[in-house]
């Protein structure tokens, strides 16, 4: 009698995952499980949980409840460090290299070598041979461009002999080419017995070097299985989802429309990363009064979009005239919306200098500026110790409805927000709605786009699309099945 041989152990598994930040529930017992030899993708817009469940895999996060395994066995991943002794690297969507020390430096630093000198050198640019990393080892990062970032940041995933090998967004700042090297390494590694995760949003790179695929919507796994069985179409489904929206927000009430606040034709605005669309010849209108929804799956030009609109990117064709003042909600409230090392008063007096009447002149009133700012905090229900304090203090969503509040502090004739409601609780989220209605509701144009495609639903009186950077008008903004197909269009590009 003879018997199968048992399946090898998963590399990587984790199951049950529970994770909270505060209020919010960030994931819902999602299980992910690895193999080797394999390349699995992990797809999910903003705010899905992806990000969350490898950080938890790679010990910058700890899970509320769930297992993790490793090659079989339970572990416990309390740091990065001891998640790479576990043969886990991570390479992170930024570069985390330190600019001012050599390649080789960075690595050592990372993987815990001896800097000696001749000898770091040689072992680093064996590695870098061995992987097909072209890297100097002596060269500053500082003088690295995107292309050879990204691979010290391979290089030092992989210094502590990694057999799972997780990469977040690593496509996100490359050019073509560069992606094409990218996957192709990724494919290398699974085929040499390692097992890669590529945490990404692209469907096209996703069917194109995955062997496998799980895609998160809302922190819970919603589909999972081999990406031979999937297609685009598929996979966007399974991101955007089919539960119908409660529509929140009736259509404007007949009578005459209001004046042309935004004014946009032929408008070509070059992609802020290399290898995205940008925006390709957009057309549209916008009139006081109303929310226009912007669909799209994440990288198909809405970020260029908004931040034309928002007077942040300058147009290198076609037409486009904004009314003033105008506000913007950026997404990301960390980078683009808050200084954190600033008290909150002095991060809304460098939103509001050219509009509050303490700003005008050579001088600021603080003390004004001051009682501005715990106007804001009041208004908008910001939990913090006071104006004084650093905005780096605040929870995100906290940080969220101060930048909201600061934005409408400045009275727009047009807002324009980017997932303005992310990290914030139900109550709160429920908050901003209702104030993006009431500013629409006080004849000011609102352009909103949200990763969440119930929400731009719930929210717009009218619905457009980004797909390959191209602007398609939703025939019915009730119709998420129709918006659903015009934001396919741009998940194979």
């Amino acid at each position: 009698m003879s018997f199968a041989a048992p399946a090898p152990a998963p590399a990587l598994a984790l199951r049950g995952i529970e994770k909270r930040f505060g209020s919010v529930r960030a994931l819902h017992g999602a299980d992910f499980v690895v193999s080797a030899g394999r390349v699995h993708a992990l797809l999910g817009e903003n705010g899905a949980g992806k990000s969350t469940l490898m950080h938890i895999a790679f010990g910058l996060e700890r899970a509320d409840a769930g297992t993790v395994e490793v090659a079989g066995q339970r572990v416990r991943i309390a740091s990065p460090r001891a998640a790479q002794r576990l043969g886990i690297g991570m390479v992170h969507q930024h570069s985390t290299s330190i600019a001012a020390l050599t390649v080789a430096e960075n690595i050592a630093l990372t993987a815990g070598w001896r800097v000696r000198p001749r000898e770091l050198h040689r072992r680093v640019a064996e590695l870098a041979e061995r992987l097909g990393m072209g890297l100097d080892p002596t060269a500053r990062v500082a003088t690295l461009g995107v292309v050879l970032r990204q691979r010290l940041e391979i290089v030092k995933a992989l210094a502590g002999d990694a057999r799972v090998l997780l990469l977040d967004e690593p496509t996100a700042v490359l050019a073509p080419a560069g992606v094409d090297d990218l996957l192709a390494f990724a494919r290398r590694f699974a085929a040499g017995g390692g097992a890669a995760v590529l945490i990404t949003h692209k469907l096209h790179e996703a069917l194109r070097a995955a062997d496998d695929v799980t895609v998160l919507r809302r922190g819970r796994v919603v589909l999972s299985g081999l990406a031979s069985g999937e297609t685009a179409a598929t996979l966007a489904a399974a991101l955007i989802g089919d539960t119908e929206p409660t529509i929140g927000r009736e259509a404007p009430a007949a009578g005459s429309p209001g004046a042309v606040l935004i004014d946009a034709a032929s408008l070509v605005v070059p992609a802020e990363t290399k290898g995205a669309p940008g925006v390709r010849g957009a057309t549209l209108v916008v009139r006081g009064g109303e929310i226009v929804g912007v669909a799209a799956v994440e990288g198909n030009g809405q970020r260029e979009l908004l931040r034309a609109f928002a007077g942040l990117l300058r147009q290198s064709a076609g037409r486009l005239a904004v009314a003033t003042p105008v506000a913007f909600v950026p997404e990301d409230r960390t980078n683009e919306g808050l200084i954190g090392a600033m008290t909150l008063t002095e991060n809304v007096a460098l939103g509001l200098l050219d509009s509050a009447s303490w700003a005008s002149g050579p001088l600021l009133d603080w003390r004004a500026a001051a009682a501005a700012t715990e106007t804001i905090l009041s208004q908008f229900g910001v939990r913090a110790t006071g104006a004084r304090a650093a905005a780096r203090t605040l929870s995100g969503g906290n940080q969220q409805k101060l930048v909201l509040g600061r934005s409408l502090a400045r009275a727009p004739r047009v807002l324009v927000a980017e997932n303005p409601t992310r990290g914030l609780d139900t109550h709160a989220t429920q908050a901003v709605h209702a104030r993006l209605r009431a500013v629409a509701d006080a004849g000011a144009a609102v352009v909103l786009h949200s990763s969440d495609l119930d929400e731009v639903i719930a929210l717009a009186d009218r619905v457009v699309v980004m797909a390959g950077g191209r602007l398609y008008a939703a025939p019915d903004r009730r119709d998420r099945a129709a918006i659903g197909a015009l934001m396919l269009a741009g998940g194979a590009q």
